[in-house]
C-alpha cells in the first residue's frame, strides 16, 4: 500500500510535464486547439452632412369622375395631355416627367343598406424633378393646366450631389467610431491595431411639404422656402488590440 502511494503522484507528474511540452508543438503545427483570439474593440460612429437642396420632386395628379370608367379615363387623358403639353412650353422636358401610379376605380354610395356604383373615378400621377427654384413654378403650370391634386413637394439631392456627401458623411462617421474606440483602448491599457471588419448604412433625408402647405394666397404665384438636406451615415467598426 505505500508503494502506490508513491507511484500515483509521480506519474501524474510526469504526464503534466509531458503535456506541458506538447502544447506548444501542436500550436506550432499550425492546430487552433489551445490558441487564444486576439483582444478586439468594437465601435460604433456617426456622421452627418448638410448642403442645400439642389432637386425638387413634385407628385401632382391629374383626376376626373364619370359616369363610365371609359369616361373618366377620357377624361383624365385629355387633361394629362394639357398639362404635359404646359409644362413642355414652360421648358421641363419630357425626361423629367414620368407617371408613378395610375388607376381607374368605381366610387360606391355607402349610405344606403347596399353598395351602389354611382360613378367611376381615374388618378394619373406624375412625378415632375426640376431645379429647387422652379418648383412653386411647376405647381402653378400644373395646376393651372388640368392637375387638381399636389401630393407633396420634396427638397432632396441629386445622385451626384448624394454620393459626394454620403462619402463625407462616411469619413466623419468612422473618424467618431476610431475616436471612441482609441478612448476605450487607452482605458484598457491596449493598443489599437488593425480594422477587422467593418459596416455602414444611413441615408438622406429630404425636406417635404405636405399637400396642406401648398395653399396659396391673394392669388400670387406658389413659393417655397426649402431648408437644409442632411445625409447621415453610421459605421460600425472592429479592430484588433493588442
Amino acid at each position: 500500500m505505500r508503494q502506490r502511494a508513491y507511484v500515483v503522484p509521480i506519474a501524474l507528474a510526469a504526464l503534466v510535464l509531458l503535456s506541458g511540452c506538447l502544447a506548444p508543438l501542436q500550436a506550432g503545427g499550425g492546430s487552433d486547439a489551445g490558441a487564444s483570439d486576439p483582444a478586439t474593440i468594437s465601435a460604433t460612429g456617426s456622421g452627418e452632412v448638410t448642403a442645400e437642396a439642389d432637386l425638387a420632386v413634385v407628385s401632382v395628379s391629374v383626376t376626373a369622375t364619370a359616369d363610365s370608367a371609359d369616361a373618366a379615363r377620357q377624361q383624365v387623358a385629355t387633361d394629362a395631355e394639357q398639362m404635359r403639353q404646359a409644362l413642355r412650353d414652360a421648358g421641363i422636358a419630357d425626361d423629367a416627367v414620368e407617371t408613378v401610379a395610375y388607376r381607374v376605380n368605381p366610387e360606391y354610395d355607402h349610405s344606403g343598406d347596399s353598395r351602389d356604383i354611382v360613378g367611376y373615378r381615374a388618378v394619373h400621377t406624375y412625378s415632375v424633378e426640376v431645379e429647387p427654384d422652379r418648383a412653386g413654378e411647376v405647381v402653378d403650370v400644373a395646376v393651372g393646366n388640368g392637375a387638381d391634386q399636389i401630393d407633396n413637394v420634396a427638397f432632396t439631392l441629386t445622385d451626384q450631389t448624394r454620393a459626394e456627401l454620403r462619402e463625407r458623411a462616411i469619413e466623419n462617421a468612422v473618424d467618431a467610431a476610431r475616436t471612441d474606440a482609441e478612448t476605450v483602448a487607452s482605458a484598457s491599457n491596449l493598443t489599437l491595431g488593425d480594422v477587422r471588419s467593418a459596416s455602414t448604412d444611413g441615408g438622406v433625408q429630404p425636406m417635404y411639404y405636405e399637400r396642406a402647405a401648398l395653399e396659396d394666397t391673394a392669388g400670387g404665384g406658389t413659393s417655397f422656402e426649402p431648408g437644409p438636406v442632411t445625409v447621415t451615415a453610421t459605421v460600425s467598426v472592429t479592430y484588433e488590440a493588442e
